[in-house]
């Protein structure tokens, strides 16, 4: 899980990722990342490349997303 989070700190850092955490939800904890990415492909090369999932550890899926308003957090 040390890698995983290595990655997603990497792809974090590059401007690829917009927010990423786990979510707290009532029916178990996952994962939850927003991507910025040009396609679908780019998007499961980010999944599939994730060591967590390489290691059969977690799974992932794509949902696509438009996005209607956006704000940056405020400092």
């Amino acid at each position: 899980m040390e890698a995983h989070s290595r990655y997603f700190d990497e792809h974090f850092a590059a401007g690829r990722l917009l927010l990423y955490g786990p979510v707290m939800a009532t029916s178990g904890a996952f994962g939850l990342a927003v991507l910025e990415v040009e396609s679908e492909a780019e998007a499961r090369r980010f999944g599939e490349g994730d060591p967590s999932v390489r290691a059969g550890l977690n799974r992932f899926e794509i949902c696509p997303m438009r996005v209607s308003a956006a704000r940056a957090k405020e400092s």
